[in-house]
C-alpha cells in the first residue's frame, strides 16, 4: 500500500471505540447514517465495529461496507484466527476493506493479561499479520498499551509486523498515561530504529484519561505518524478518545507547523456531524468543550466583547464559519459592557445616544443582575420600561 507521506490520514472510531460508552450503543441504520456524514466530512478510514464481538457489530460491518464507497472500511480483531476470519467474513462487500489487528506490547500486558512471554507475545503478532493478509492487502497492526511498552521491544515488534505485511503500525497509548514529548519520543524512535518503518504507516490512538489525548496525537505528528485515531467529540471508553475536531483545527491554525501536510477533511461540516452524534448517543457535549461546545465561540466577558466587536481576531483564532457555525455569540450576562449592549440593542433596530446608552446599560445590569443571561425579549421589555 503506497501512501503519501504529505497526507494525514484521519481514521474515525466512533462508530467501534465511542460506541463502547455505556449506553451509546447505535442501531446498523444509524450507524450507516453516521458513516455517510463520515464520508462526506472527508475522513479516510471508518473503524466500522468489531465483527466478533456480537452478531448485531458483525451485520452493522457487513451493511457499512456496502454503504459506503470512497473510504476504507475497517474491522477490528484480536491476534487469532478466528476473530480474523470473522473480520474478513463481515468485510466481503467492502471496497477497501482493512483488518486491524493486534496485541498486548508492553510487559504489564504480556504478564498480567496474556500469562505469557515477550517471544510468544512476538510470534502471536507475527502470525496474526500473516493471517489477516491472506485475506487484505491492507493490514492495521496494533502494539496495545505501546504507550508503557519497553522501547527496544516494541521496535522489535513493529518491525516484525511490517516484515510480515503490516501496511499500518498503530502505537495505541490505550491508558492515556503518555506525556506528549514522551509519546513523540515514542514515534521519533520507531522512525530512527526500525529499519523498514517506512514501508508503513505509523498510526497515533489516544485516550484522555488525563486530558492528554489531543496533545499526545499531535505530537505523534510532529514526529513522523501520518494517521490519527479519533472520534467525533472525542468520545469514547472511559474518558474518551482523541477529538477528531480538535485535531482537525489545530493543523488548520498551526499550518506553518506542518508544512505540506493535508487531509481531506471539511471543517464546515462539524458542527452538524458533532450535533448528530450527540443526539443519536445520548451523549451531551460539554458546553466548553474547544471547537464543537455551545459555548466555544460566545464572549460574555464586557473586556473580550468590547476587544471583540473592535477587532474579532483579538479575541477568536478560528472563524465561527469555518467550522459550521453562523457567527460567534456575544453573551449578554451582568459582565458584559455597554459595547456589547449597544451591539445587540443595534441589531433588534434601537439608536442610543452616549447619554441614552448609559441611562439604558444602568437598568440593564439590574436586570442582568437577576437573570443568568438575557434574550431578545429581556431586551425589548428594557426598552419599552
Amino acid at each position: 500500500m503506497l501512501h503519501d507521506p504529505n497526507h494525514l490520514y484521519v481514521f474515525d472510531t466512533t462508530l467501534r471505540d465511542g460506541e463502547q460508552v455505556p449506553g451509546c450503543q447505535l442501531t446498523t441504520p444509524e450507524k450507516i447514517e453516521i458513516a455517510k456524514d463520515l464520508e462526506s466530512l472527508g475522513v479516510d478510514i471508518i473503524e466500522a465495529g468489531f465483527p466478533v464481538s456480537s452478531p448485531g457489530d458483525f451485520q452493522s460491518v457487513v451493511e457499512l461496507s456496502k454503504a459506503v464507497d470512497n473510504v476504507i472500511i475497517c474491522a477490528l480483531t484480536r491476534a487469532n484466527n478466528n476473530d480474523i476470519d470473522v473480520a474478513a467474513e463481515a468485510l466481503k462487500f467492502a471496497k477497501r476493506p482493512r483488518i486491524h489487528t493486534g496485541i498486548g506490547a508492553s510487559d504489564m500486558h504480556i504478564k498480567h493479561k496474556f500469562n505469557s512471554t515477550r517471544e510468544d507475545i512476538l510470534a502471536r503478532a507475527v502470525a496474526a499479520v500473516k493471517h489477516a493478509k491472506s485475506y487484505v492487502e491492507d493490514v492495521e497492526f496494533y502494539a496495545e498499551d505501546a504507550g508503557r511498552a519497553d522501547l527496544a521491544y516494541l521496535a522489535q515488534m513493529v518491525e516484525a509486523v511490517i516484515a510480515a505485511g503490516a501496511t499500518v503500525v498503530n502505537i495505541p497509548d490505550t491508558n492515556g498515561y503518555c506525556l506528549p514529548d514522551q509519546y513523540g519520543a515514542k514515534i521519533k524512535y520507531l522512525k530512527e530504529h526500525v529499519s523498514n518503518i517506512e514501508q508503513a504507516i505509523i498510526s497515533a490512538h489516544c485516550h484522555n484519561d488525563l486530558g492528554l489525548a489531543t496533545a499526545n496525537s499531535i505530537a505523534a505528528v510532529q514526529n513522523g505518524a501520518r494517521q490519527v485515531e479519533c472520534t467525533i467529540n472525542g468520545i469514547g471508553e472511559r474518558a474518551g478518545n482523541t477529538s477528531l475536531e480538535e485535531v482537525a483545527m489545530i493543523l488548520k491554525v498551526h499550518q506553518q507547523q506542518f508544512p505540506g501536510l493535508t487531509s481531506n477533511i471539511n471543517s464546515k461540516l462539524f458542527t452538524a456531524i458533532s450535533q448528530k452524534v450527540s443526539s443519536m448517543m445520548r451523549m451531551p457535549v460539554q458546553p466548553n468543550k474547544a471547537i464543537v461546545g455551545k459555548n466555544a465561540f460566545a464572549h460574555s466577558s464586557g473586556i473580550h466583547q468590547d476587544g471583540f466587536l473592535k477587532h474579532r481576531e483579538n479575541y477568536e483564532i478560528i472563524r465561527p464559519e469555518d467550522v459550521g457555525l453562523d457567527e460567534a455569540g456575544i453573551i449578554l450576562t451582568a459582565r458584559s459592557g455597554r459595547h456589547a449592549l449597544k451591539h445587540h440593542l443595534e441589531r433588534l433596530g434601537y439608536q442610543l445616544d452616549k447619554d441614552e446608552l448609559a441611562t439604558t446599560y444602568e437598568k440593564f445590569l439590574v436586570v442582568a443582575d437577576a437573570k443568568k443571561d438575557l434574550c431578545d425579549d429581556d431586551l425589548k421589555a428594557l426598552m419599552q420600561s
